[in-house]
């Protein structure tokens, strides 16, 4: 499976990059899916619906399903958090399966960047990020695209893995 990421500090874009990539992409007539790493609890589902309730219960998996989609939750219970490599196992195939987040695993990754948050660059010491799309002009010894330039960011991603 193709796999190619986004990563960067909290407020650097990468959400918005992420989102018109896969506008972009998906455009181009490829198929995309996502992860997003979260570092914080999250929940999907909410107190008193029939599948929070089977969670609650002790449910390891709770399969929420209807005509336009379905969700799988599941509960580690205290067990480790899956690899990304364990995560992407389940997805379906696509032509590219696009990641934000997991900054420190090995895939090739995009750094979002804005100068207004004041972060130092990840890509100074990271050799798994092949290029960086900003909101001011960096001098590095990778590409450097305009933030806001989707189609060019798309266009080396999509060279990159080979689509």
């Amino acid at each position: 499976m193709r796999v190619f990421g986004i990563v960067g500090w909290k407020n650097a874009g990468k959400t918005g990059l992420m989102e018109r990539l896969v506008t972009e992409i998906t455009l181009r007539g490829f198929t995309v899916s996502t992860v997003k790493h979260a570092h914080h609890t999250f929940d999907v589902d909410h107190e008193g619906k029939d599948s929070h309730r089977h969670r609650v219960a002790g449910a390891s998996e709770v399969l929420l399903a209807s005509r336009n989609r379905f969700a799988l939750m599941h509960e580690l219970r205290g067990d480790e958090e899956p690899t990304l490599e364990q995560l992407l196992t389940k997805l379906s195939p696509v032509d590219l399966v696009l990641i934000e987040g997991y900054k420190r695993d090995s895939h090739a990754k995009v750094e979002a960047h804005r100068a207004e948050t004041g972060n130092p660059l990840i890509a100074l010491n990271d050799h798994t990020i092949k290029a960086v799309a900003s909101d001011v002009p960096l001098d590095l010894d990778r590409p450097v695209f305009d933030l806001n330039d989707t189609g060019a960011v798309a266009d080396f991603i999509l060279k990159q893995v080979g689509l």
